[in-house]
């Protein structure tokens, strides 16, 4: 069964970090472009980084400079290190990517940024 499944959501107070995380089954992680988008009430659901399968990284503008992505090939998990939270991050996160043509989703984790 091929699955994707976010953890590490959480409460948190502004400027305070998280670290989600996304770890595949039935796929191999580095072997795709692997996305992060998040999804607030009200808004439509947007991209924030993605890694490539050579490592490269991209990032939203909004988050550039607070949030890194890695991935650890071994425990085929992808993460998304967040510092400097702020109320505007808050939001449902999702990892994804697209595997046989089928766009592929986890379950989302949800990211609370308030004082």
């Amino acid at each position: 069964q091929v699955q994707l499944v976010e953890s590490g959501g959480g409460s948190v107070q502004p400027g305070g970090s998280l670290r989600l995380s996304c770890t595949a089954t039935g796929i191999m992680l580095s072997e795709y472009t692997m996305h992060w988008y998040r999804q607030s009430p009200g808004n439509q659901r947007e991209l924030i980084a993605n890694i490539f399968s050579d490592g490269a990284t991209n990032y939203l503008d909004s988050v550039k400079g607070r949030f890194t992505l890695s991935r650890d090939n071994e425990k085929n998990t992808m993460y998304l290190q967040m510092n400097n939270l702020k109320p505007e991050d808050t939001a449902v996160y999702y990892c994804n990517t697209v595997w046989r043509t089928r766009d592929l989703w986890g379950q989302g984790t949800l990211v609370t940024v308030s004082s």
